[in-house]
């Protein structure tokens, strides 16, 4: 295993994430079990990131991924795809993610490392009940829609929903428009 000094000069004394110069934090790659060296070097603002909370996550620091996904040391490679599908929901984002390709190994151990966010949240309708991706719920107010004239009426079907990271908004088409529905305001059918 590498130490230090020696990645320090294969980076260049740089973040191996941002290019941030002055880097000093060394950084096991998580879930790299029998894989020789899983270290990379990391800036203090990459290091706070990595690990924190999707919704605490500066989206626009890790832009800086479009050059680091190109890296030819593998771990660096594991953590721009695993920072990238965190932040899939961005456009640009996931426009980086369909362009980098992972031998079918380093996918498994990039997969490895992923935890499912959106597991944790739980949405549930005005009665308690859970909804799910794909369920029919009933608007149980008439509810006006901002940014349009018209109003989803009490009784209405919405079927096929998408949930959000927010448990308390879900999506569903109405009278052909996509709106964010509260989930207050609704039952699963």
């Amino acid at each position: 295993m590498s130490n230090l000094e020696d990645i320090k000069q294969r980076a260049s004394n740089k973040c191996e994430l941002c290019s941030e110069p002055n880097a000093e934090l060394l950084f096991l790659v998580p879930s790299s079990e029998g894989r020789g060296d899983a270290n990379i070097l990391l800036c203090q603002s990459c290091e706070a990131q990595v690990e924190a909370p999707l919704e605490s996550l500066n989206a626009q620091h890790w832009r800086c991924l479009s050059d680091s996904m190109w890296s030819p040391i593998p771990p660096v490679q594991i953590m721009a795809w695993r920072m990238l599908k965190r932040l899939e929901n961005e456009s640009w984002a996931q426009d980086l993610l369909e362009m980098l390709y992972l031998e079918e190994d380093m996918l498994v151990w990039a997969q490895a490392g992923v935890q499912d966010e959106s597991a944790a949240i739980i949405h549930r309708d005005s009665n308690g009940a859970i909804l799910n991706a794909g369920d029919t719920i009933t608007i149980i107010k008439d509810l006006n829609v901002k940014g349009t004239s018209f109003v989803a009426k009490r009784g209405t079907a919405v079927r096929g929903i998408s949930l959000t990271d927010n448990p308390e908004h879900i999506e569903g088409r109405v009278n052909g428009t996509r709106i964010v529905i509260l989930t207050c305001y609704v039952k699963k059918s």
